[in-house]
């Protein structure tokens, strides 16, 4: 029977985190297969662990301290997961997400291929099922859509990410150093920087809404140090955290180059509209 590990991490979203759940354990899985979820709860108040527990009594829920995010929760819930047992595959799922039924069977048929040295990606649509809404992306182009063929990619969203334990022993965990964004883009960089193949599932594999407003740190709405300290935030665009990725992708003076751009950007948003 081989083993899939499925990560999660949660704050706040009880009733998301529900219908997620309930999405995974509706799924259909190939025979000789089964999975074991482990879910960070990071702190949340809204009753959640309570609901999950009660809901769901086989998954592994791992509490937080309030401050993990996203990053930091899935890698708390991963780092948990490897200390208890070996598995062959780990299942990145956010709990916003809801899998449709099939999403187990198209990702676990490619494993089969090429040794299964390859991370799988699956695609998020809005509820409305026409607009793409998470995905892979290609360096330098726009984010790629689901076409009915494996699609590669040099990085992706981690909404749905399905890592082999054959690559996960090549590339480690998530980088620590990440708070809530970015963390998924790195891996999926430091993927293809290895030769290890990340490829976009052929049709989108769930749903997962986004709302496209302009983040605090552009909105002329707030004063500049409102913008610069939403900037520095977890759920802003963390200058420190762009300096790592681009000085990993792309050498330092890019990096320098950015850190200093994303301030302006910050400071005279106007500029970019």
């Amino acid at each position: 029977m081989k083993t899939i590990c499925v990560l999660m991490t949660c704050h706040n979203r009880r009733q998301k985190t529900i219908n997620c759940l309930r999405s995974l354990y509706g799924c259909k899985l190939p025979p000789g297969y089964q999975f074991e979820v482990f879910l960070v709860d990071d702190a949340s108040i809204d009753g959640t662990s309570e609901a999950v527990k009660n809901d769901f009594p086989k998954v592994n829920v791992i509490p937080g301290n309030g401050k993990l995010f996203w990053n930091r929760g899935m890698l708390l819930a991963w780092e948990t997961a490897t200390r208890l047992k070996y598995f062959d595959f780990y299942l990145w799922l956010n709990d916003d997400t809801i899998l449709f039924y099939y999403a187990f069977n198209i990702l676990l048929q490619k494993t089969q291929t090429k040794d299964g040295k390859q991370i799988l990606v699956g695609a998020t649509c809005s509820s409305n099922l026409n607009d793409v809404t998470y995905s892979g992306f290609q360096f330098y182009k726009t984010k790629l859509i689901p076409n009915g063929e494996w699609q590669n990619c040099d990085y992706f969203n981690g909404n749905i990410v399905l890592i082999p334990a054959i690559v996960f022993k090549k590339i480690g965990f998530l980088d620590s150093r990440f708070t809530h964004t970015l963390g998924d883009f790195d891996y999926g960089m430091r993927a293809t920087k290895m030769g290890i193949l990340n490829l976009l599932s052929p049709l989108v594999l769930g749903i997962c809404e986004t709302t496209p407003t302009v983040p605090k740190w552009r909105n002329t709405d707030y004063t500049v140090l409102e913008r610069i300290h939403h900037l520095y935030s977890p759920l802003g665009n963390n200058p420190n955290d762009f300096f790592i990725i681009d000085s990993r992708q792309y050498g330092y003076i890019k990096a320098i180059i950015h850190y200093f751009t994303i301030h302006i950007r910050a400071i005279f948003p106007s500029l970019w509209k």
